[in-house]
């Protein structure tokens, strides 16, 4: 989901972008892969190594999302042009994205449904394996699907603020998590059409794109088995 890197006004003037931008090459897509895979692992890392401190992440989590933020819109981009700091960059926001998770993993296991994380994971794999794929094989144009994916994630964010401070209310949280989803699911397929098309100058934008899909996914589906499988 590469909202701090893709021209959308660029994608949406051009009704066949995929045919008319340089198409990726296979070592282009290869290296995005496994950055993107090496990515997965940093963040398990983050996870596995601070889950012992759940109460304490809980205790910071605004500065940790603080500092994802930090890293996705400016450590990112001001390491672009210098591939050891961007790989740095990247293992750094990715180690930190683990990290965030960790209330939501700690929570479910000590409430005995610990059970559910590799279920969730294997879940969001399937899902976003299927996804891509369906992403490069389809003839369909999906490079002005931009805008209103935005659109929706601003959207999603103001109602899920709401729901955090105001409503409080559990239906709604559920149709919220619901809704990420599904918008991270399209998230997958725009983002691969556009780096199999070629819209990606480098492999470490188009991972990071792609590892907050599968990120996103994976803790809407993580929260929706939480949920579930709950007694209340």
């Amino acid at each position: 989901m590469a909202l701090y890197d893709r021209d959308y006004t660029k994608a949406e003037n051009n009704s066949a972008y995929g045919a008319k931008s340089e198409t990726a090459s296979v070592s282009f897509m290869k290296k995005t892969y496994q950055l993107l895979a090496a990515s997965m692992i940093a963040a398990a890392a983050g996870a596995y190594a601070t889950l012992p401190y759940a109460e304490v992440v809980s205790q910071y989590k605004w500065f940790i999302f603080g500092f994802e933020l930090f890293m996705l819109f400016v450590g990112l981009r001001m390491t672009r042009n210098k591939p050891a700091l961007n790989l740095a960059a990247l293992f750094a926001f990715t180690f930190a994205m683990g990290v965030s998770l960790v209330p939501l993993l700690g929570g479910l296991i000590s409430s005995g449904k610990g059970g559910v994380i590799g279920n969730a994971f294997l879940m969001t794999s399937v899902l976003f394996g299927a996804l891509s794929l369906f992403a490069i094989n389809s003839k369909s144009d999906f490079s002005s699907w931009g805008k209103p994916l935005f659109i929706t994630l601003i959207v999603i964010i103001i109602a899920s603020l709401v729901n955090m401070f105001l409503l409080q209310s559990p239906i709604m949280h559920v149709v919220i998590t619901a809704g990420v989803l599904l918008l991270f699911g399209i998230f997958t397929i725009y983002d691969t059409q556009n780096i199999a098309n070629g819209a990606y100058d480098s492999p470490v934008d188009a991972a990071v794109s792609l590892f907050l899909d599968f990120i996103n996914m994976f803790s809407a589906i993580l929260q929706l088995l939480g949920i579930m499988g709950s007694d209340d």
